[in-house]
């Protein structure tokens, strides 16, 4: 038995009710070529589902009905999708999920729309649960989403805003909050607030799980910039490298700015000051060797581990006092799978 064998057998099946769920409420009519064929097309690309599973596993570990929390996990998948969409055009990425991105085969413009739409119906599924929970828990879970949606946006506003002015006097604590509003809110801490409200018809405080989320999600993170460094593409799905083209501030990247020599670090920020077409593939490439000469690789991956344990700590805080169940045990072994996961 491989060592995440449950995990990953119990994340497809949360993977599966998830976007079973989804691709249904997507809609098949005109117009289809420019508009409705294109709104499953990432969602239908392998995602692992993760953040609808912790959603659903966090629901039912606290004694819910999967019934009850598949509006919320859908949601959240269309929400990430939407991200995706958006992202991929604002970083002039060139894939996604072992494929072309959205703008790359269809133009920027389509590519837009659709991460608009994509959101649009996020919103649509958030209004089903009026029916489904009553008035008062669905606009708890509404306000919840829009939290992390401003979080999110602002998340994202400082990366692209770090990018376009070469901001290069950054430290680790600015990376983290760079991270947690981000990453960690909608990829943890929203998940797991929507399960836990919607398991215990809003009779639990949310917050409860900020501190989780928070953790889990900066090693989440933390991981996947170092696979886009080291990570194998055919395993990992985006382009390898795509980072330092694009000029993200990572931990790595931010370590490098920080512990290079003043002449390094005056080439660094004129090699990051160009745009992504002007960087030639020796730039990138001195880069990478400047981060393994300084060990800032191996300084990511300490961070995602010593997050990884501050969240194993938190797990206990927020899950320790519930009955054992399988998806308890899902949430748990999700931790270690954010640092050792390949993909």
């Amino acid at each position: 038995m491989s060592q995440f064998e449950f995990f990953e057998k119990r994340l497809d099946f949360y993977r599966e009710v998830a976007f079973s769920n989804l691709l249904s409420v997507l809609p098949a009519r005109e117009p289809k070529r420019y508009f409705y064929d294109l709104l499953p097309e990432y969602p239908k690309r392998s995602g692992k589902g993760l953040r609808a599973a912790l959603c659903l596993a966090t629901c039912l570990a606290y004694g819910g009905r999967i019934q009850n929390a598949i509006n919320s996990a859908v949601a959240i998948e269309l929400f990430h999708n939407g991200f995706l969409v958006h992202d991929d055009v604002q970083d002039e990425s060139m894939f996604r999920r072992g494929n072309e991105t959205l703008h790359t085969k269809h133009g920027i413009g389509v590519a837009i729309n659709i991460g608009n739409a994509l959101n649009l119906f996020s919103l649509q599924v958030l209004m089903k649960n009026q029916a489904l929970l009553g008035s008062k828990l669905a606009w708890q879970l509404f306000s919840e989403s829009s939290e992390m949606l401003r979080q999110t946006l602002e998340g994202q506003a400082l990366e692209l805003g770090w990018i376009r002015d070469n901001v290069c006097d950054l430290s680790d604590r600015d990376y983290l909050r760079l991270a947690l509003k981000k990453t960690a809110w909608y990829t943890c801490i929203y998940p797991c607030r929507a399960g836990g409200l919607i398991a215990t018809g809003g009779g639990i405080n949310p917050d409860r799980f900020y501190r989780f989320g928070w953790f889990l999600g900066i090693a989440f993170q933390i991981q996947d910039d170092l696979l886009n460094l080291v990570g194998n593409y055919g395993q990992y799905g985006k382009e390898i490298g795509g980072d330092l083209w694009e000029g993200k501030r990572t931990l790595m990247l931010i370590h490098l700015l920080n512990h290079c020599s003043s002449q390094e670090k005056a080439e660094l920020k004129a090699i990051l000051a160009l745009s992504r077409p002007e960087r030639t593939e020796d730039q990138v490439e001195w880069i990478y060797e400047k981060m393994i000469h300084y060990g800032s690789i191996a300084f990511g991956r300490k961070c995602a581990r010593q997050f990884a344990g501050a969240a194993l700590y938190e797990f206990h805080n927020a899950y320790g006092h519930l009955p054992d169940s399988e998806d308890k045990r899902f949430i748990l072994e999700m931790v270690l799978y954010m640092i050792e996961r390949e993909c």
